[in-house]
């Protein structure tokens, strides 16, 4: 019942004794024979999986010793056709260089596979915290439902004699059977409250069990790739070892040979601990301010925070700079020897957008595609106040460490930036969601002028006409092409959302009027923003997309309506592989034409301002009945008045 997340309450007295009274009807010799017969052939069961997963070690150990006898051959058959001495001391000096990076490795893995056990030992400590809450809860449950009963026989006697009145044990006062329903029924309210707590509580301790699993997958496949490692470089060890002792003997090698040969003999056999690689330490905000393990609000949440802690530190250590350099290395030989506005647009450099912008050149990059579209000056004389943009200042970007502080010289320029924005641009003024865009701009800029016409690029160029108004049409209509675009990309997920009423644009919408500022990681997020305000407002549906398609299977497996929306209200967080996403959007998501893009939204936004005008013609319809009959109330008053006087 926990992994399912439904909630279980201990049967009544009544239905145990009606199913002990059907038990004893059955045969004692009958019983006693099939328990007898399913414990025989549960411990021949258990007996049979032992013996398996025996063999099964027992192959894979088999396997292991033949690769390490076949790269012992090879090693041999390297060292015996070597043509002279000088090329056998090469091959020992390489082997152990070879040797050294392995330890190194080893205790690498060592120190991580130590962290990755003591986070364990603090998640089993949670996860056995949350399991006697539970129990206690259905202790309180069990105590409750003993009283309904007791309650319900009081009532029934109540019922069979109405007048009869019923005393408390204190001899205090007497209920009368009115006040013994009154009571029942505020039972009965609280099973219903108790049911939908212990609902929610199923719901997220089936979510940590899950995450608890993958990251206790994760830490074996870690352990066996450290064994692994370990037995390698003792039987390299070994090896060189071997050779060595047999170059000491060889009578063949010089006395200063032998004496090489005897140091890199007790060289190695000292073996020195000052080589140990010291891990970098593992940082809590990125370069642009934003926590690389975001916080949650619940409490119940710390244990999903750190087992994506794990996944991150994981992820970045399986890929460490693998496609990090090559990418690095391409923007820098695009943009070698070009002046700082003499990027032009390419499929080149759309492609390189669509990877992501390194951090030393996102500034330079983002500085051209604003000025493309505004090359005004900033006007810093501003005139203009708002009320609501104070009460936001504090509201933005709470976790970065640039916007934490009430006195920060980067919450003062957000102001004036959206000050002067909403001096620039009266019809918009200043609409909630602006203020994360700023400071994205801001953050990432690093000045006030250019963050300022980044913002104003992305309101009045790059998202669509009455997107931040006060009705929000555009936006309603993106909801709208996005539920078309899910029905055609995932049909079985869209029919999983209607099966269970499940309205995605509840939790899309701020997805698109922020351009999934504080939805995703900051380096998912700020490679999204580099694709977006070079392609426009299409990469938004790319993402939205991708980011469904990505934990797909998840949410199929989620099949209550509570538990799916609590899920979408926090997944986007711990995605943690930024370049499987984009993938699945720039490839999986093809073909995604701009033209059926501009198709779709002409299409709802001609039946949005339809409904819109039906829904206005309602109103003038209601407030004109609603005139009329206040007229006739008055009438009817004054009438009655008028005969009160008569």
């Amino acid at each position: 019942s926990h992994r399912e997340g439904r909630s279980f309450t201990c049967p009544s007295p009544r239905i145990r004794r009606k199913t002990r009274g059907s038990s004893a009807t059955m045969p004692a010799v009958l019983r006693g024979a099939a328990s007898d017969k399913n414990t025989h052939l549960q411990q021949e069961k258990h007996m049979l999986a032992e013996e398996v997963k025996a063999q099964k070690e027992l192959v894979w150990l088999l396997h292991k010793a033949l690769e390490a006898a076949q790269l012992e051959k090879r090693t041999c058959t390297e060292f015996l056709a070597a043509e002279c001495e000088q090329e056998r001391l090469e091959l020992l000096r390489h082997r152990e260089r070879q040797a050294a990076d392995l330890q190194g490795r080893l205790e690498e893995l060592k120190v991580e596979a130590e962290g990755l056990r003591a986070s364990l030992a603090q998640r089993d400590a949670h996860v056995a915290e949350l399991k006697e809450n539970v129990t206690l809860m259905m202790a309180k449950n069990n105590s409750k439902q003993e009283v309904i009963l007791k309650l319900s026989e009081q009532v029934a006697a109540c019922m069979t004699d109405p007048r009869r009145t019923m005393s408390t044990t204190n001899g205090l006062e007497a209920l009368t059977f009115h006040q013994l329903q009154e009571d029942t029924e505020n039972l009965k309210d609280d099973i219903e409250a108790y049911k939908i707590q212990n609902k929610f509580l199923n719901s997220e301790i089936y979510q940590l069990t899950k995450l608890w699993r993958n990251s206790s997958e994760q830490e074996k496949s870690l352990m066996v790739k450290c064994a692994y490692l370990e037995a390698r470089n003792c039987q390299i060890e070994s090896r060189y070892l071997g050779v060595l002792r047999k170059l000491q003997e060889s009578k063949a090698l010089e006395p200063g040979q032998r004496e090489a040969v005897r140091n890199l003999i007790e060289d190695a056999l000292k073996g020195d601990l000052n080589d140990v690689l010291k891990l970098n330490p593992v940082r809590e905000h990125d370069e642009y301010g934003f926590k690389i393990i975001p916080d949650y609000e619940v409490e119940d949440m710390k244990l999903l925070a750190k087992i994506q802690a794990l996944e991150i530190r994981s992820h970045n250590l399986l890929r460490q700079e693998a496609g990090v350099k090559p990418l690095l290395d391409r923007w820098a030989q695009y943009l070698g020897g070009r002046p700082a506005d003499d990027l032009c647009p390419s499929p080149e450099l759309k492609f390189l957008l669509r990877c992501g912008v390194p951090r030393e050149y996102r500034p330079r990059v983002w500085r051209w595609v604003v000025r493309s579209f505004h090359p005004s000056i900033y006007m810093k004389s501003i005139h203009y106040s708002s009320r609501q943009i104070q009460l936001d200042l504090h509201r933005t970007l709470t976790t970065n460490q640039r916007f934490s502080s009430p006195s920060s010289p980067t919450l003062q320029q957000l102001q004036r930036i959206l000050l002067a924005f909403s001096w620039q641009n009266p019809t918009i003024g200043y609409c909630q969601g602006l203020n994360r865009l700023a400071a994205i701009a801001l953050l990432v800029l690093e000045s006030e002028e250019d963050a300022f016409w980044c913002l104003v690029a992305v309101v009045e160029t790059i998202m669509p006409q009455d997107y931040y108004t006060k009705t929000l049409i555009a936006s309603q209509v993106d909801q709208r092409v996005l539920k078309d675009f899910m029905a055609e990309k995932m049909p079985r997920l869209t029919a999983h959302f209607e099966e269970h009423s499940v309205d995605v644009s509840l939790i899309t919408f701020s997805w698109f009027l922020v351009v999934f500022v504080e939805s995703l990681p900051s380096d998912i997020l700020l490679r999204v923003w580099d694709a977006f305000l070079y392609e426009g407002t299409k990469v938004i549906f790319r993402y939205a997309l991708a980011l469904f398609k990505y934990k797909e299977e998840d949410i199929l497996n989620i099949h209550d309506n509570v538990e799916i929306y609590q899920y979408l209200r926090f997944f986007t967080k711990t995605i943690s592989d930024g370049r499987k996403l984009t993938n699945i959007a720039f490839s999986d998501m093809n073909p995604f034409p701009m033209k059926l893009l501009k198709n779709r939204r002409v299409l709802h936004l001609e039946r949005l301002q339809g409904e819109l005008r039906e829904l206005e013609a309602q109103q003038r319809e209601f407030v004109t009945e609603s005139a009329e009959r206040k007229d006739k109330d008055l009438d009817t008053i004054l009438v009655s008045e008028d005969d009160e006087d008569l």
